[in-house]
């Protein structure tokens, strides 16, 4: 893909402003909003959740941008982000939603706040700590001034004094002895921003007397995630330590053989669309696309800031094209001539449905297709995941759009191979597969 919006506002600024010899130069750079208005909404030129959010000459030149004052941002060689890694796959506990809410549908949660409310509903924000726990702030609120150090590419520390900052929390709960403070995400992470608990962390930490205990939290295909972390120096921003992390699930009926099995011999021959075959290794990815999907639809560069993916890197389009293949996303042009993708008719019916129907439906999607068909009928005969080369000589005795060389067969072939685990393992209790 070629440049975006926010690529081409901040090439501009870093020319006009000559950025990056000043940071090379003195160690940081200070732009203010309405320097950055001037090409596109600071809103939408600063905020980058994750490290493959940020623009190309940030990534080339190995830069990052924090907030200081309301108003102004200050751009340097920062280390910004805590990487993430999801441990304990098989230690999921179940949690049971009561049966009186009629407000809060646990099987359509597609946001960050309806993912807070369902985890607190049913007792984890209490499990996490062993405490009972009461929600207390949300929102937008302002930090006071304090000062703290970064660390650099090169190790080195760098002072930055913040100066009443906007910072917004998603959810904090009091318990008698802390105080959990929260930021959510609504699909699996590679890493995170740290500034969206350090900031928070820094003024409640100041405000009360209780342990302030940060926690990023991700809801990703039916896994409440949470790691608790601490600061363990208060006065520096790479300090964040990894105290634990808890997974939960809503308990549902489960998903047996036999329901795989039933799929399986009633699923209907789909023709196969002339949209590229999937190379989408991880199914757990398409999921999340489509559950971002649900309440909006979104423009490419929209779904990439919203969901930790590099729109230059053709991967992003290939998770895309994989809900296209399968009949769930389908895309359309905007009235301001944007390519945008929204659920079909049948990804937002599918969606909506609970956990284990949804899990068979999008199953049996798959399964429609004569590749996969196939592959699964390998697993049901020959009671294992089919092989590399098996599925390799599927795909040559199929029709499969657009795949013409043995390389590119096989790069499909394990993807093939990785949907099969995906719908094998909907009988299992490991929800964590990659």
């Amino acid at each position: 893909m070629g440049k975006t919006k926010n690529d081409e506002a901040w090439e501009k600024l870093f020319d006009e402003h000559d950025i990056l010899s000043k940071v090379n130069r003195n160690g940081h750079f200070i732009i203010d909003s309405e320097q950055i208005k001037k090409y596109r909404e600071s809103r939408l030129m600063t905020k980058f959740d994750h490290s493959v959010n940020l623009p190309k000459l940030f990534k080339d030149n190995q830069i990052s941008i924090l907030p200081v004052t309301r108003r102004s941002y200050i751009i340097g060689h920062f280390e910004n982000y805590q990487k993430v890694k999801y441990l304990n796959e098989k230690n999921i506990k179940q949690m049971s939603f009561p049966v009186f809410f009629e407000s809060i549908d646990y099987n359509n949660i597609y946001s960050e706040s309806a993912a807070i409310n369902c985890a607190n509903l049913v007792g984890i924000i209490e499990d996490l700590v062993n405490e009972e726990a009461f929600l207390t702030v949300s929102g937008r609120m302002t930090t006071d001034k304090f000062d703290f150090k970064i660390r650099t590419i090169g190790s080195s520390l760098y002072d930055v004094n913040v100066d009443r900052a906007q910072i917004e929390i998603d959810a904090g709960f009091e318990t008698n002895n802390y105080f959990l403070l929260i930021e959510a995400k609504n699909t699996s992470v590679d890493d995170f921003l740290i500034r969206q608990l350090y900031y928070p962390y820094r003024y409640w930490q100041s405000q009360l007397k209780k342990e302030v205990i940060p926690i990023f939290m991700t809801y990703s295909n039916d896994v409440f995630s949470f790691f608790l972390y601490r600061f363990s120096k208060k006065n520096e921003y790479n300090s964040i330590e990894l105290i634990e992390q808890k997974h939960y699930s809503i308990e549902t009926d489960k998903i047996i053989k036999e329901d795989i099995y039933n799929i399986f011999k009633k699923a209907e021959r789909a023709r196969e669309p002339e949209i590229p075959f999937p190379q989408a290794d991880s199914f757990f990815r398409v999921i999340d696309f489509m559950g971002l999907l649900y309440d909006d639809d979104m423009t490419k560069e929209e779904l990439a800031l919203n969901y930790e993916f590099d729109i230059h890197k053709r991967q992003f389009d290939y998770y895309i094209n994989a809900a296209r293949y399968l009949g769930l996303v389908e895309r359309y042009e905007s009235n301001t001539g944007e390519t945008t993708y929204r659920l079909s008719d049948r990804g937002r019916n599918i969606m909506s449905k609970p956990r284990k129907v949804k899990n068979l439906l999008i199953a049996e999607t798959i399964m429609e297709h004569e590749v996969f068909y196939k592959a699964m009928d390998i697993y049901f005969n020959k009671h294992r995941i089919p092989i590399k080369d098996e599925v390799v000589k599927i795909m040559k005795d199929c029709y499969v759009y657009n795949v013409n060389y043995p390389s590119t067969v096989e790069r499909r072939a394990q993807t093939v191979i990785k949907w099969i685990e995906w719908i094998v393992s909907l009988t299992e209790t490991n929800l964590f597969s990659q």
